[in-house]
């Protein structure tokens, strides 16, 4: 009986120790579920185009969880998941000479297309961030259909977006952005 007890201070001892070093390590453990890379490319395009440098780690976090050479099922690329279409048409839009396709695995040139059509979005939508969100995954004309025909309004009832993807992209980025606002300090 004695050697019982024993081991069940001991397993509780143990099981204390490992909760007070979880405790202590929270940080590092939500930095492990929330990295933050190329942190430099984000706060300089953030501040470029006028855009929360939280809500675009969040973007990426989501998007890519920071590879560089992810590919969608659809054909997105790179850390913002950005169509080659869609990146084509940016990067004439913003000057860019010579543009290839391939240069949107590159993390500063994926980061800098994909901020700035971040930040035409939520000029687009007069700063709303969910409705910016939603057709930043969804699409601007899907989402343009939906607040016309009144299925998806300035409410922000995310439970009325359409696409299912898009609604969980949108609730993923929002709770992906308030854990980047706690965990680290963007100086831009």
């Amino acid at each position: 009986m004695r050697r019982f007890t024993i081991r069940n201070v001991a397993v509780f001892v143990l099981i204390l120790l490992g909760l007070l070093a979880l405790y202590n390590n929270v940080n590092w453990f939500l930095r492990y579920l929330y990295p933050l890379r190329y942190e430099d490319y984000i706060i300089k395009y953030a501040a470029e185009y006028n855009v929360d440098p939280y809500l675009v780690a969040a973007v990426i976090k989501v998007e890519s969880n920071f590879s560089p050479k992810a590919v969608s099922p659809k054909g997105a690329v790179g850390l913002m998941q950005i169509m080659p279409e869609t990146a084509k048409w940016a990067a004439e839009q913003m000057g860019i000479q010579n543009f290839s396709s391939e240069e949107i695995f590159n993390p500063e040139m994926n980061i800098r297309i994909g901020t700035w059509y971040l930040a035409g979005l939520l000029k687009e939508f007069d700063g709303d961030t969910t409705i910016a969100l939603a057709a930043y995954n969804g699409g601007r004309g899907n989402v343009r259909e939906w607040i016309k025909r009144g299925v998806f309004d300035k409410s922000n009832d995310l439970d009325s977006i359409p696409f299912s993807e898009t609604r969980t992209f949108v609730y993923k980025v929002k709770k992906a952005y308030t854990w980047y606002r706690r965990l680290y300090k963007l100086n831009s």
